[in-house]
This record gives structure tokens, C-alpha cells and sequence, in this order.
């Protein structure tokens, strides 16, 4: 009698296993985006969040976690959170900086990651700024050293880190503000609190077509049309310097940790998948100046391994980091 009491308690178990593994999602799913809303990641998570109630049956919620270094406030918020398929960490390139900046410890092995899309960076200055090219913005840094505000959103992050190498390749040196994301630094910009902004062309775009920003350069090798604009010259015409460290890219998806089930995973995968090929992202991703990447998984996380490589030895040469990426086993680019 036992030895049936056991084995029907064992069949029990495992049913419930199997049962609540095709039960995924039970419940609402939420997205906590690790930056501020209005920028780029804040918006493409919003449109997924929003196509993926299809492919999963379940409504996903986006929240906004922000600040620390290299956005560490929302990366350990997340991962806290049990690992179980429900609390995803919306982010970006941005965050692989975290353990050589000091910020989240956790190198980006650690997640299991969705790539969405990304765009490149543009310098821009306010409609009212005296700045009309580059070279009257450089001209004014050398004279002044300092003293010129440049914004970017978190330190540590793609944007912070593309303001540190435009000052490398041309020799000056800005009065850097963090912002907590790239909608309040690019706000900062247009009402004038800050001098300059660097974030991407899809999250300007906007605000280049309405008149509030001058872009100056993009920080590509080529040139970049905006429909309702213009040509928008490449940076590295006037200053071929900057190929030193630039161009680097955005990445922008989601993740969830790399011990969530497996079974968790290939479901995400496939509403990943389905809802990149969804038509509003297609015309969204393409209205917008951004390039799919529509990754996940192991794909995704060999551009990840790449970009950790690159910014955290990038901001150790520079002298940002505040941990030498050698000893946390990151190898160089």
C-alpha cells in the first residue's frame, strides 16, 4: 500500500510539472525597461510588449526601473525577481558596462536575450544653439575645455560611451551630464540645459524634423538621410581620428535570466520570432531608422559577448572603468 502511495504521489507531481510547464504564461508577463521612458529602448519594448499579447495570450506590462551605473538600479531589480519566465529586464547595449563600470555585477552570460533592433548614434545641438556646423562646435570646446555641456543618458551606456570617444578623436574635452535615459536627455537638450546630445537617429528623429535639434554629425562612417530634413553628414569626414573607437551600435531587445526553464524560453523564443515578423513592428522598425536584428538566444548573446568586450575594455582605456575587465575574465576586442 505505501509503495502505490508513492508512486501515485510521484505521478502526481509530475503531472502538476507537466501541467504547469503548458500552462506558461498562467499570468501577465511584465517588462521592466532599466531606462526612462521616451527612449529608444523605453519605446521598442512598449511596441513588443504590445504585439506579444498575441503570440502569448497574456497581457505584458512595461515598467520603468531607472539609475544607477549603467542602468544597475533596473538590472538587479529584475534579477531579484523570481526566475521563473514573468519579469523580464528591458535593455539595451548599454548595460554590459555594468561590472567593469561598478555597477550590476553580472556579466551578460548571465541572461538568455532578445534583440530587437538598433540605430546609430547622431550629435545634435539645440534649434537655438550658436553651434550651426561641427567645426564651430569643436572650435568652441578647444577654446573653452569643459566648459560645453554634453548630455547622454547613464553612465557607462552606448551614448555616454560614444561621447567619450567623439572627444577622443577630436581632441576636447565636454562638461559630461548624465541623464537617466535618452527622452530626458534629449528634453534637457531642447530646452537648453545642456549644449549637446548624442543618442540615436530613430530617437532624434523627431525632434530633427520638428526643428528643436541640429544635428551636426552622425557617428558612422556615412552619411545618413532623414526624410523631412536632409543629409546628415558623417563626423569622421572632418575628423577621420574618430574611427579610432567609433562606430559602435545600439543592440536594444529584452532578457530574462539564463536559468529560466527551458521549457519558458522556447516559448518566448517563438512569440519573439513571430512578433518580430508582426507588420507593425516591420513598418514601425523601418519608419523609425532602425535595423532588425530579430535575434535571441545564443545569436543574441554572441553580439552581447562582443559589445562587453568592447565597452568595458574600451572605457578601461580610457580611464572610466572602475574594475580592469582582465580580472573579471572579459577578453579584449
Amino acid at each position: 500500500m505505501k509503495r502505490i502511495l508513492t508512486l501515485a504521489l510521484a505521478l502526481l507531481c509530475l503531472g502538476a510539472a507537466v501541467f504547469g510547464q503548458g500552462r506558461y504564461p498562467a499570468k501577465d508577463i511584465t517588462i521592466t525597461v532599466v531606462f526612462g521612458a521616451g527612449g529608444g529602448t523605453d519605446v521598442l519594448n512598449r511596441l513588443f510588449a504590445g504585439e506579444m499579447r498575441a503570440a502569448l495570450g497574456r497581457n505584458v506590462v512595461v515598467a520603468n526601473v531607472t539609475g544607477g551605473v549603467s542602468a544597475s538600479n533596473g538590472m538587479f531589480h529584475v534579477w531579484n525577481l523570481p526566475h521563473d519566465g514573468y519579469n523580464l529586464a528591458g535593455f539595451s547595449e548599454s548595460v554590459v558596462s555594468g561590472p567593469a563600470m561598478g555597477g550590476f555585477d553580472k556579466r551578460m552570460s548571465a541572461w538568455y536575450p532578445f534583440l530587437i533592433a538598433g540605430s546609430p548614434d547622431v550629435l545634435s545641438v539645440p534649434a537655438s544653439s550658436p553651434y550651426k556646423t561641427l567645426t564651430d562646435l569643436i572650435n568652441a570646446a578647444k577654446a573653452k575645455p569643459g566648459t560645453i555641456k554634453a548630455g547622454a543618458g547613464n553612465v557607462g551606456g552606448l551614448h555616454h560611451l560614444n561621447t567619450l570617444a567623439f572627444e577622443q578623436g577630436t581632441g576636447v574635452k565636454f562638461n559630461y551630464i548624465p541623464y537617466t535615459g535618452s527622452g530626458p536627455t534629449q528634453t534637457a537638450a531642447v530646452t537648453g540645459e545642456i549644449d549637446l546630445v548624442i543618442t540615436s537617429i530613430a530617437e532624434q528623429q523627431q525632434l530633427i524634423k520638428a526643428g528643436q535639434l541640429r544635428p551636426l554629425g552622425m557617428l558612422i562612417a556615412t552619411p545618413f538621410k532623414v526624410e523631412g530634413f536632409g543629409e546628415i553628414p558623417s563626423s569622421f569626414k572632418f575628423y577621420p581620428d574618430l574611427k579610432k573607437h567609433l562606430p559602435i551600435m545600439q543592440a536594444i531587445g529584452f532578457g530574462v535570466p539564463d536559468d529560466v526553464p527551458a521549457d519558458v524560453k522556447k516559448k518566448l523564443d517563438d512569440a519573439f520570432k513571430k512578433t518580430m515578423k508582426s507588420k507593425k513592428v516591420v513598418e514601425f522598425l523601418a519608419a523609425n531608422y532602425y535595423e532588425p536584428i530579430g535575434k535571441s538566444g545564443k545569436d543574441a548573446a554572441a553580439i552581447f559577448a562582443k559589445l562587453e568586450s568592447l565597452f568595458c575594455w574600451t572605457l578601461w582605456d580610457l580611464g572610466q572603468a572602475k574594475n580592469d575587465p582582465a580580472t573579471l575574465g572579459i577578453p579584449k576586442p
